[in-house]
Protein backbone atom coordinates (compact mmCIF):
# COMPACT_ATOMS: atom_id res chain seq x y z
CA UNK A 1 0.00 0.00 0.00
CA UNK A 2 1.51 3.13 -1.17
CA UNK A 3 0.37 6.53 -2.44
CA UNK A 4 0.69 7.86 -5.62
CA UNK A 5 -0.04 11.25 -5.22
CA UNK A 6 0.40 14.55 -3.13
CA UNK A 7 -1.13 17.50 -2.54
CA UNK A 8 0.22 20.28 -0.30
CA UNK A 9 -1.90 23.26 0.32
CA UNK A 10 -1.04 26.32 1.66
CA UNK A 11 -3.11 28.45 4.39
CA UNK A 12 -5.39 31.40 3.51
CA UNK A 13 -4.11 35.09 4.45
CA UNK A 14 -3.53 35.36 8.27
CA UNK A 15 -2.92 38.74 9.93
CA UNK A 16 0.31 38.16 10.19
CA UNK A 17 0.80 37.60 6.58
CA UNK A 18 -1.28 41.26 6.40
CA UNK A 19 1.15 43.10 8.81
CA UNK A 20 4.01 41.43 7.16
CA UNK A 21 4.99 39.55 10.37
CA UNK A 22 6.99 36.83 10.56
CA UNK A 23 4.47 33.91 12.39
CA UNK A 24 6.52 30.68 12.77
CA UNK A 25 5.07 28.56 15.24
CA UNK A 26 2.96 31.90 16.78
CA UNK A 27 -0.89 30.74 16.39
CA UNK A 28 -2.24 33.55 14.32
CA UNK A 29 -5.77 33.87 12.70
CA UNK A 30 -7.00 34.32 9.06
CA UNK A 31 -8.31 37.26 8.15
CA UNK A 32 -11.81 37.78 6.35
CA UNK A 33 -10.07 37.40 3.06
CA UNK A 34 -8.20 34.36 4.30
CA UNK A 35 -11.38 32.68 5.08
CA UNK A 36 -12.74 33.60 1.95
CA UNK A 37 -9.47 32.14 0.29
CA UNK A 38 -10.17 29.03 1.54
CA UNK A 39 -13.86 28.85 1.08
CA UNK A 40 -13.03 29.47 -2.87
CA UNK A 41 -10.41 26.83 -2.82
CA UNK A 42 -11.74 23.90 -1.04
CA UNK A 43 -14.05 22.31 -4.01
CA UNK A 44 -10.79 22.54 -6.42
CA UNK A 45 -8.96 20.67 -3.49
CA UNK A 46 -11.87 18.21 -2.85
CA UNK A 47 -11.61 17.45 -6.08
CA UNK A 48 -8.65 15.93 -5.90
CA UNK A 49 -10.42 13.04 -3.84
CA UNK A 50 -7.96 12.52 -0.64
CA UNK A 51 -8.25 9.25 1.02
CA UNK A 52 -6.67 10.89 3.70
CA UNK A 53 -5.98 14.76 4.97
CA UNK A 54 -4.07 16.16 7.55
CA UNK A 55 -3.59 19.84 8.45
CA UNK A 56 -0.84 21.56 11.13
CA UNK A 57 -2.65 21.67 14.17
CA UNK A 58 -1.94 25.65 13.93
CA UNK A 59 -5.21 27.82 13.82
CA UNK A 60 -4.52 29.35 10.47
CA UNK A 61 -3.92 25.64 8.58
CA UNK A 62 -6.87 23.82 10.93
CA UNK A 63 -9.34 26.91 9.61
CA UNK A 64 -8.37 26.11 6.00
CA UNK A 65 -8.21 22.56 6.40
CA UNK A 66 -12.03 22.74 7.81
CA UNK A 67 -13.04 24.45 4.44
CA UNK A 68 -11.75 21.52 2.73
CA UNK A 69 -13.57 19.14 5.55
CA UNK A 70 -16.96 21.15 5.11
CA UNK A 71 -17.18 21.01 1.44
CA UNK A 72 -16.05 17.45 1.28
CA UNK A 73 -17.27 15.97 4.07
CA UNK A 74 -14.37 14.17 4.98
CA UNK A 75 -12.53 14.40 8.50
CA UNK A 76 -9.12 16.12 8.33
CA UNK A 77 -6.14 14.82 11.18
CA UNK A 78 -4.10 17.14 12.99
CA UNK A 79 -0.09 16.92 13.46
CA UNK A 80 2.27 18.80 14.70
CA UNK A 81 4.70 18.11 12.82
CA UNK A 82 3.31 20.03 9.82
CA UNK A 83 4.01 23.31 12.09
CA UNK A 84 5.38 25.98 9.88
CA UNK A 85 9.03 27.15 10.41
CA UNK A 86 10.05 27.77 13.71
CA UNK A 87 11.95 30.74 13.78
CA UNK A 88 13.08 31.35 16.86
CA UNK A 89 13.89 34.69 18.29
CA UNK A 90 12.41 36.21 14.82
CA UNK A 91 9.06 34.97 15.62
CA UNK A 92 6.24 38.18 15.56
CA UNK A 93 9.18 40.72 13.96
CA UNK A 94 8.90 42.17 10.70
CA UNK A 95 11.41 41.77 8.34
CA UNK A 96 12.87 45.45 8.93
CA UNK A 97 12.90 44.54 12.82
CA UNK A 98 14.90 41.25 12.30
CA UNK A 99 17.12 43.66 9.81
CA UNK A 100 17.89 45.92 12.61
CA UNK A 101 18.80 43.67 15.14
CA UNK A 102 20.59 40.91 12.73
CA UNK A 103 22.15 42.28 10.29
CA UNK A 104 22.59 40.39 7.10
CA UNK A 105 20.88 37.13 8.56
CA UNK A 106 17.40 37.25 6.76
CA UNK A 107 19.49 36.95 3.54
CA UNK A 108 21.76 33.66 4.92
CA UNK A 109 18.63 32.16 6.25
CA UNK A 110 16.98 32.58 2.34
CA UNK A 111 20.13 31.33 1.63
CA UNK A 112 21.10 28.22 3.24
CA UNK A 113 18.67 25.87 4.00
CA UNK A 114 20.96 24.63 6.61
CA UNK A 115 21.19 27.48 8.64
CA UNK A 116 18.70 28.34 11.56
CA UNK A 117 17.56 31.03 13.18
CA UNK A 118 18.35 31.82 16.90
CA UNK A 119 16.56 29.83 19.10
CA UNK A 120 14.92 28.62 15.60
CA UNK A 121 14.74 25.56 13.07
CA UNK A 122 16.51 25.20 9.47
CA UNK A 123 14.55 23.94 6.76
CA UNK A 124 16.34 21.05 6.26
CA UNK A 125 15.09 20.13 10.06
CA UNK A 126 11.43 20.93 9.10
CA UNK A 127 11.66 18.81 5.26
CA UNK A 128 13.09 16.28 7.70
CA UNK A 129 9.77 16.07 10.32
CA UNK A 130 7.22 16.99 7.65
CA UNK A 131 8.97 13.80 5.41
CA UNK A 132 8.46 11.95 8.36
CA UNK A 133 4.52 12.23 8.02
CA UNK A 134 4.29 11.51 4.64
CA UNK A 135 6.28 8.22 5.52
CA UNK A 136 3.72 7.44 7.42
CA UNK A 137 0.66 8.12 5.66
CA UNK A 138 2.72 5.89 2.50
CA UNK A 139 2.31 3.24 4.77
CA UNK A 140 -1.38 2.97 5.76
CA UNK A 141 -3.14 4.86 2.65
CA UNK A 142 -3.60 4.30 -1.36
CA UNK A 143 -3.92 6.99 -3.84
CA UNK A 144 -3.67 10.73 -2.49
CA UNK A 145 -2.84 12.51 0.89
CA UNK A 146 -3.83 16.09 1.35
CA UNK A 147 -1.44 17.87 3.48
CA UNK A 148 -2.70 21.27 4.69
CA UNK A 149 0.43 23.29 5.75
CA UNK A 150 2.85 26.31 5.52
CA UNK A 151 4.65 27.79 2.71
CA UNK A 152 8.04 27.13 4.28
CA UNK A 153 7.33 23.74 4.54
CA UNK A 154 5.64 22.95 2.21
CA UNK A 155 8.77 24.39 -0.20
CA UNK A 156 11.25 22.44 2.02
CA UNK A 157 8.94 19.21 2.01
CA UNK A 158 8.75 20.06 -2.18
CA UNK A 159 12.65 20.14 -2.38
CA UNK A 160 13.72 16.81 0.24
CA UNK A 161 10.72 15.11 -1.58
CA UNK A 162 12.07 15.81 -5.05
CA UNK A 163 15.59 15.15 -4.29
CA UNK A 164 17.12 18.57 -4.98
CA UNK A 165 20.53 18.90 -3.28
CA UNK A 166 20.36 21.28 -0.38
CA UNK A 167 22.33 24.28 -2.09
CA UNK A 168 19.46 24.24 -5.19
CA UNK A 169 15.93 24.15 -2.22
CA UNK A 170 16.47 28.14 -2.45
CA UNK A 171 15.61 27.97 -6.09
CA UNK A 172 11.83 26.99 -5.23
CA UNK A 173 9.76 30.31 -5.18
CA UNK A 174 7.06 30.65 -2.57
CA UNK A 175 3.70 29.35 -2.44
CA UNK A 176 1.06 31.87 -2.28
CA UNK A 177 -2.10 31.37 0.53
CA UNK A 178 -4.43 29.36 -0.57
CA UNK A 179 -2.35 27.81 -3.62
CA UNK A 180 -0.90 24.67 -3.97
CA UNK A 181 1.58 21.84 -4.52
CA UNK A 182 1.09 18.71 -6.38
CA UNK A 183 3.64 15.54 -6.94
CA UNK A 184 2.86 12.21 -8.38
CA UNK A 185 4.82 9.07 -8.19
CA UNK A 186 6.79 8.70 -11.16
CA UNK A 187 5.14 4.93 -12.07
CA UNK A 188 4.24 1.81 -9.70
CA UNK A 189 7.86 0.49 -9.98
CA UNK A 190 9.47 3.69 -9.45
CA UNK A 191 7.93 5.68 -6.41
CA UNK A 192 10.38 8.50 -6.82
CA UNK A 193 8.11 11.61 -6.76
CA UNK A 194 8.40 14.49 -9.37
CA UNK A 195 6.72 17.31 -9.14
CA UNK A 196 3.30 18.31 -11.66
CA UNK A 197 2.17 21.71 -9.98
CA UNK A 198 3.65 24.46 -7.99
CA UNK A 199 1.87 27.43 -6.69
CA UNK A 200 -1.37 26.99 -8.26
CA UNK A 201 -4.58 28.36 -6.84
CA UNK A 202 -8.26 28.31 -7.57
CA UNK A 203 -8.18 30.84 -10.19
CA UNK A 204 -5.99 28.29 -12.70
CA UNK A 205 -8.90 25.68 -12.58
CA UNK A 206 -11.57 28.13 -12.73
Amino acid sequence: MSLDRLVLWRHGETDYNLAGRIQGHLDSSLTANGIEQAEQAAPTVASFDPSVAVSSDLNRARTTAAAYAKVSGEPVKLDKRLRETHVGEWQGLSGAEVEHGWPGALNTWRASPTWAPPGGESRVEVAARALDVVTELDGQYEGTALLCAHGGLITALTAKLLALPVELWPGLGGVRNCHWVVLKRRGPSDHRWRLLVFNAGAQDHA
